[in-house]
C-alpha cells in the first residue's frame, strides 16, 4: 500500500480476524461449527427471570447463543452483550475463576465484536442488577471476519437498503418492520379464510403480459425458444380460475413492472389480488376496508396506527367515498364530465402545468384529478367511477355512460388499493383489447395486447364478479408511515 492510499480499516480488521480464525483451527477448535448445544433462547431466559434483585444467583444453568454487540475485557473479568435475532439481549460474564486462565486468555485473544457466540453457565444478576450468565463454557458459533458498524450511530439510508442484514442487527425499527409485515400478511390470509376464499398461485412467467397497464420485463426461455414476460399482475389467470368455478380466490404474489422507482413505487413488489363472484365494486370496497382495519389491529392492537415517527393515523370508522368527476369539477372550478372534449381537458392541463404522456381523454381526467384533488385527501378515501378508456378490464357503470365501476383507495396521499366490478362480457372485452392494441401501436408502452386465451375463457361464461388489487408494501406504508424501500426487506437498488 502506498502512502497516498487511504487505510481501509475493515480490510485490516479482516486480516486480523482471519488470523484468529486460523488460530482456532490450529487449536483443533471450529470457527464455523455445524451447531452448538443451546438449551434456551435469550428471550425465554429473560422472560423467566424478570424482576430479579441485584446480585442474585438463580441456580439455573442455560446454554444460549447470540451475536456479540458489546464487548469489554478488563483483567480477570470480561463482559459481552449477546443479541438474539429478535433483538433480545443478555450479558455474558467470563471470569478467571469460572473458566480458568487458558480459556480467559483465548477469549481475550480470539473473541471479537460481531462474532456469533455460544455460552453456558448459571443465570445470575450482576451487582448492578443486570440479568447475566456466569459463563463456565463458551465457544465461537460463527467467526465474524468484518467488523460491525457503530451500533450507537444511525446507519445511512444507503447502508440500510444495501446491507439490510446490518440494518437488522443494528436497528430495532428494521426488525419491527419485518415482524409487522409478517403480522399484516397473516391477518390478510386469516380474513380471506373467514370469508371462504381459496389462496391460489398463478404463473410468474407468462407468454403474454396482461392484467394491468404497465411495462413488463422481458426474458428468454431457452427450453421454449421464445420470449417470456415477468408477471405485471395475476388478474387474467385468477379470472380463469373464477370461470372454472372457484368463486372466491386470492393471491399474494410478486409482480414486476419495468418502470420508475420512487417513494411509493418499486420495480418488484408484493401484490394482493382477489376475486369474488356475485360481488361488485361496492362489496369490494367493504372488503378492503375490513382487510386493512383488521391488519391494523393485528400489528398494533387498534385501528389507530402509530407510525415510526410517532404520528398517529386513524384507519377506523367508515371511510369516505367520493366520485372522480364531481370531485374534480368542484376542486378545479370547471365542470368536467365524461363527455368533456379532449381539447378542453388539454387546455385546462396546459393552464395548470399538467403533462400527459399519452393524451387520451381518460388520462387527462385522471392526471387533472391528481393535480387538483389528491393532495387534499387526508382520511382514507375511496375515489369512485373512473373513465372507461383507462380501465379496459372493468365493467361500464350501470347508470353513468362513459364511466366504469372502479375505485382507487387513497391513504396518506398515495393509492393503496383498487377495486372493480369486473368486465365479464367477452364481446366488449375483445373490443377493449383491440382499442388497447391501437394505443400500443401508437407508442403507449403500458397498453395491453389482445389475449385470445383469456377471451376464450370468458366465452365459457364468467359470473358477475368483484375484484381487488392492493399493494402489500403500500399496506405496510399505511400502517407504519415509512417509504416503500423500508417496507421491502431487500429492495432493488443499483
Amino acid at each position: 500500500m502506498t502512502d497516498d492510499q487511504p487505510i481501509d480499516d475493515s480490510t485490516e480488521q479482516r486480516e486480523v480476524r482471519l488470523a484468529k480464525r486460523a488460530r482456532l483451527l490450529e487449536r483443533g477448535e471450529q470457527a464455523y461449527p455445524v451447531g452448538v448445544p443451546i438449551t434456551d433462547v435469550i428471550g425465554a431466559v429473560r422472560a423467566r427471570h424478570q424482576g430479579l434483585e441485584a446480585d442474585v444467583a438463580t441456580g439455573e444453568r442455560v446454554g444460549v447463543a447470540g451475536r456479540i454487540v458489546h464487548l469489554r475485557n478488563t483483567g480477570k473479568l470480561c463482559f459481552a452483550a449477546l443479541q438474539a435475532g429478535d433483538g433480545e439481549r443478555i450479558q455474558a460474564m467470563v471470569s478467571l475463576d469460572a473458566v480458568g486462565a487458558e480459556s480467559l486468555a483465548d477469549w481475550k485473544a480470539d473473541v471479537d465484536l460481531g462474532d456469533q457466540l455460544f455460552v453456558e453457565g448459571e443465570v445470575i444478576t450482576s451487582r448492578r442488577g443486570e440479568l447475566s450468565i456466569r459463563v463456565d463454557r463458551w465457544a465461537i458459533a460463527s467467526k465474524a471476519l468484518l467488523p460491525l458498524p457503530n451500533l450507537h450511530a444511525e446507519l445511512s439510508e444507503e447502508t440500510r437498503v444495501r446491507s439490510r442484514y446490518l440494518d437488522l442487527i443494528a436497528r430495532p425499527a428494521a426488525r419491527r418492520m419485518v415482524q409487522t409485515r409478517a403480522a399484516a400478511v397473516a391477518s390478510l390470509r386469516a380474513t380471506f379464510a373467514e370469508r371462504g376464499y381459496i389462496e391460489l398461485e398463478t404463473p410468474m412467467l407468462q407468454v403474454q403480459h396482461g392484467g394491468a397497464s404497465a411495462r413488463p420485463f422481458v426474458t428468454r426461455s431457452n427450453a421454449f425458444d421464445t420470449d417470456l414476460y415477468l408477471r405485471i399482475a395475476p388478474e387474467l389467470f385468477l379470472k380463469r380460475a373464477v370461470v372454472g368455478g372457484l368463486e372466491r380466490v386470492f393471491e399474494i404474489n410478486r409482480n414486476f413492472r419495468n418502470e420508475g422507482a420512487d417513494s411509493t413505487h418499486s420495480p418488484e413488489f408484493a401484490m394482493l389480488e382477489s376475486y369474488e363472484s356475485y360481488s361488485d365494486y361496492f362489496g369490494i370496497a367493504d372488503l378492503v376496508q375490513d382487510l386493512v382495519q383488521r391488519a391494523a389491529v393485528a400489528v398494533g392492537g387498534s385501528t389507530t396506527v402509530t407510525w415510526m415517527d410517532g404520528t398517529e393515523f386513524d384507519l377506523g370508522g367508515q371511510w369516505d367515498r367520493i366520485s372522480m368527476y364531481p370531485s374534480l369539477s368542484a376542486a378545479s372550478g370547471v365542470e368536467i364530465t365524461p363527455e368533456t372534449p379532449v381539447d378542453e381537458l388539454r387546455a385546462l392541463a396546459d393552464r395548470v402545468g399538467v403533462e400527459v404522456a399519452h393524451p387520451i381523454r381518460g388520462k387527462y381526467v385522471e392526471e387533472l384529478w391528481e393535480h387538483f384533488v389528491k393532495a387534499d385527501l387526508t382520511r382514507p378515501t375511496f375515489v369512485m367511477d373512473f373513465p372507461v378508456d383507462t380501465s379496459p378490464l372493468v365493467r361500464e357503470h350501470r347508470s353513468i355512460p362513459g364511466v366504469v365501476e372502479k375505485f382507487d383507495l387513497y391513504v396518506r396521499g398515495f393509492e393503496l388499493a383498487t377495486g372493480y366490478s369486473e368486465l365479464i362480457d367477452p364481446v366488449v372485452q375483445r373490443q377493449r383489447f383491440v382499442d388497447q392494441a391501437r394505443l400500443a401501436a401508437g407508442g403507449d408502452p403500458d397498453a395491453m395486447r389482445v389475449d385470445e386465451e383469456f377471451l376464450r375463457a370468458l366465452e365459457f361464461g364468467m359470473p358477475p364478479t368483484g375484484g381487488l388489487g392492493m399493494g402489500v408494501d403500500r399496506l405496510l406504508m399505511a400502517l407504519t408511515g415509512e417509504g416503500i424501500r423500508e417496507t421491502i426487506l431487500f429492495p432493488l437498488v443499483k
